[in-house]
């Protein structure tokens, strides 16, 4: 309340804002360095993950006065983390890092095919990769404040809600309150993952993707609850790392996702050695007297209940956009009845004309680190008069970092279908053998490209489907071809790069519509 009688008092007859120091027995500061003066924004950034700090840092170069407010609530188990939000601290580099640490496996096991003498087996040291993956994600921390003061960006390390639709109240670690004001403002806070929190022990007992990459020890023997990108990741690295991991589902796996895929992708994983549980829910997680957790679970086929012991349970069943907050009713911000997003526009406006979301916090957006950044950047330019360019989300590429990678661009094949009709899409596709898997005698029988397209010559490209090594490397070039319209007749003339996995993309010749087979039987 004195938050909101300083807000009103601070308004001049013009309802412009005029900022003084006052003391208040909240201990509210009208500036943050505690001396007299303004204290406004030209820009106020809420959120130091990836968009947000890609907008500050635009807009500072741009000319603009930008700060940017950044806080970390811990995890229900107490794990925090520093400035860059989910992408750098508990998401895209940790998770890849790691499931290159699980990669290298594979690669061990593979070796002495190829004349390397390595006794067998390897053990893998969690502790000596958690504290290598860490330092380097605190090294990225540490990079991002260094950034943000080059750019001349003021970091608040404060947590914010609105006071009104150009004032916000920032609170410390320790309690003290700081005013801040600015001429547009952009909500950058992104997502946490979801408990299930109707579940008996699941908030005691259980940890999610913002713990998991910031355990000192093995999480040995796990359950992963989920089949979002996230459960299959997760699940995917434990497994290669040698841990005893199960994953249990209660409907599709990779739901958005092209199912014939995701089909390959949890096939290929059980070949590898991860369990999967389908159709099951669980009900109640218990901690037994020797530290273990016994899980109960509801099998939905059979309506059997059945139990199992495990040391940790890893909760990937969705995310929920950091909204709740925010008081975002005080500056008459609208969001979305069922996911709580903020609901924007084709220019990333909310329902209050100068202020903004970007990335995973905003109704309708793809959840990727690199279309938060590309919006953020966009939107920058355009508040700073440098720039009428809007981001594009149609054709974005992206990548499931699973044993077997999966990257695909554009639409899925139920998409296409759905979108344009059954008779008027042509699929072509081919399963391969990448030439790595030959001489370790590797399986490859879930190696498999797809090509989706209008059937109408020349057939542009709807969207392309990778199953395999290095695919986001591979996803990524042809993407651009995509998005420049590319068509089926183009890409068979591009010319492959010999011997790899993405030349296979411009050999695909059979149509699923033939019913041929599509193995193709090598170089």
């Amino acid at each position: 309340m004195a938050v909101m009688a300083m807000a009103a008092a601070l308004r001049g007859p013009s309802g412009r804002f005029r900022w003084r120091t006052q003391a208040t027995a909240g201990g509210v500061r009208g500036s943050a360095r505690g001396a007299a003066g303004r204290q406004d924004y030209n820009l106020l950034v809420i959120g130091g993950g990836s968009g947000g700090l890609a907008c500050a840092k635009e807009a500072a170069q741009l000319g603009m006065k930008v700060a940017v407010v950044d806080y970390v609530e811990p995890s229900p188990r107490g794990t925090r983390w520093g400035l860059g939000g989910t992408c750098v601290n508990v998401g895209c580099i940790p998770k890849k890092l790691i499931h290159q640490a699980a990669l290298l496996g594979g690669m061990i096991r593979d070796a002495p095919h190829y004349g390397w003498d390595v006794a067998q087996p390897v053990l893998h040291d969690w502790r000596k990769m958690a504290e290598a993956v860490q330092n380097y994600v605190k090294s990225l921390n540490w990079g991002h404040r260094v950034q943000l003061q080059d750019r001349k960006v003021k970091y608040f390390n404060i947590k914010a809600s609105f006071v009104n639709e150009h004032t916000i109240c920032g609170v410390t670690k320790g309690g003290k309150e700081t005013l801040l004001s600015a001429e547009h403002i952009v909500i950058a806070t992104g997502g946490r993952p979801k408990y299930p929190t109707h579940i008996e022990g699941a908030l005691e007992y259980g940890i999610t993707s913002d713990d998991i990459f910031w355990l000192k020890e093995s999480p040995g023997k796990t359950l992963v609850v989920g089949a979002s990108y996230v459960a299959l990741e997760c699940a995917g690295f434990l497994t290669g790392l040698g841990l005893d991991t199960t994953v249990m589902m209660r409907s599709i796996p990779l739901r958005g996702f092209d199912q014939q895929m995701s089909s390959l992708v949890t096939e290929y994983m059980a070949s590898q050695g991860t369990r999967f549980l389908k159709h099951c829910t669980p009900s109640r997680v218990q901690k037994l007297p020797d530290g273990q957790l016994q899980v109960t679970w509801e099998d939905l086929t059979s309506g059997r209940e059945n139990m199992g012991t495990f040391s940790t349970v890893l909760w990937a069943i969705g995310r929920i956009p950091e909204t709740r907050s925010l008081n975002l009713e005080n500056a008459g911000i609208n969001t979305s009845p069922n996911s709580q997003k903020i609901l924007v526009d084709a220019q990333e406006v909310t329902s209050v004309p100068h202020i903004y979301a970007i990335g995973d916090v905003a109704e309708g957006r793809p959840e990727l680190t690199p279309t938060a950044i590309m919006a953020g950047k966009l939107l920058a330019r355009r508040l700073c008069g440098q720039s009428l360019d809007v981001m594009d989300y149609s054709n974005v590429p992206t990548t499931v970092f699973t044993p077997l990678e999966y990257g695909c661009v554009g639409l899925s094949e139920e998409e296409a279908m759905a979108r344009h009709g059954e008779e008027h899409v042509e699929v072509y596709h081919a399963y391969y053998k990448p030439l790595e898997f030959t001489v370790a005698e590797r399986d490859a029988s879930q190696c498999y490209i797809k090509m989706v397209c209008l059937r109408k010559p020349p057939q542009l490209v709807l969207g392309l489907h990778f199953l395999g090594p290095n695919a986001g490397e591979v996803t990524q070039g042809f993407a651009l071809g995509i998005k420049c319209g590319a068509s089926y007749e183009q890409v068979m003339r591009t010319v492959g790069i010999h011997p790899t996995c993405a030349e296979e993309v411009a050999k695909l010749r059979i149509s699923k519509r033939s019913g041929l087979d599509p193995t193709v039987t090598g170089c």
